[in-house]
């Protein structure tokens, strides 16, 4: 498939985790970059594209419009399903949904650009303020994913077995992002030998944001 466009931002983990995605299918697409910080996802001709103004979206090859970076990678894997994202069992898909949304829905959040800014418009917070604020919500988020990765026998050179899937996306792009804000990884071991997996990867090291066409 050549159709597929991804409206993005290199430094936008969610953006990375569907980029990740799309390497790992052997997809190829059309990079579209819209710069964060300077409001590019905030003009017309992307809200007409967009109406919540976010990245990444996705247009399928039929025209289709894919917001939301777990809702677009779980369709790739439904659609496209070599090599898989998600277990076969019920209880695998729902332990790695459960580890996924650990850091997509309880992390990324509220550590987001816009969060972040609104942190410095609304309450005057300093760069330092915002570090803080970042590592704090990432170590309230790592601190029980290291616990349950580290204590699981379903933990293997991945976070589920012996290869990568949804989950794993989720962690490199979040560890990835860490990295703007020196997170300390020590307290997190297992972590960070899961992301070091993931990073020997062809596919995650293409989607990583320092090989991205619009990189700074």
């Amino acid at each position: 498939m050549n159709d597929i466009v991804l409206h993005n931002y290199f430094r936008s983990s969610t953006s990375h985790r569907v980029r990740i995605a799309l390497e790992m299918k052997g997809l190829t697409y059309k990079y579209v970059p819209h710069h964060l910080r300077h409001g590019e996802h905030l003009e017309p001709a992307y809200l007409a594209v967009n109406p919540q103004g976010l990245v990444p979206a996705m247009i399928w090859s039929d025209g289709t419009l894919l917001t939301q970076s777990l809702a677009i990678m779980e369709f790739l894997d439904e659609t496209q399903p070599d090599p898989p994202l998600l277990p076969n069992d019920p209880l695998g898909r729902a332990r790695v949904r459960m580890l996924a949304q650990m850091i997509a829905c309880d992390i990324h959040p509220v550590n987001n650009l816009r969060v972040l800014t609104s942190l410095r418009a609304l309450f005057g917070a300093g760069d330092e303020d915002v570090a803080n604020w970042f590592r704090h919500w990432v170590n309230e988020g790592f601190l029980p994913l290291e616990k349950l990765l580290a204590s699981s026998p379903e933990t293997g050179t991945f976070c589920h077995g012996g290869t990568p899937g949804l989950a794993d996306i989720c962690l490199a792009a979040q560890v990835t992002s860490n990295t703007r804000f020196d997170v300390d990884l020590t307290p997190y071991p297992t972590i960070a030998r899961i992301n070091a997996a993931c990073m020997s990867l062809p596919a995650f090291q293409k989607a990583a944001p320092k090989n991205q066409i619009d990189a700074e």
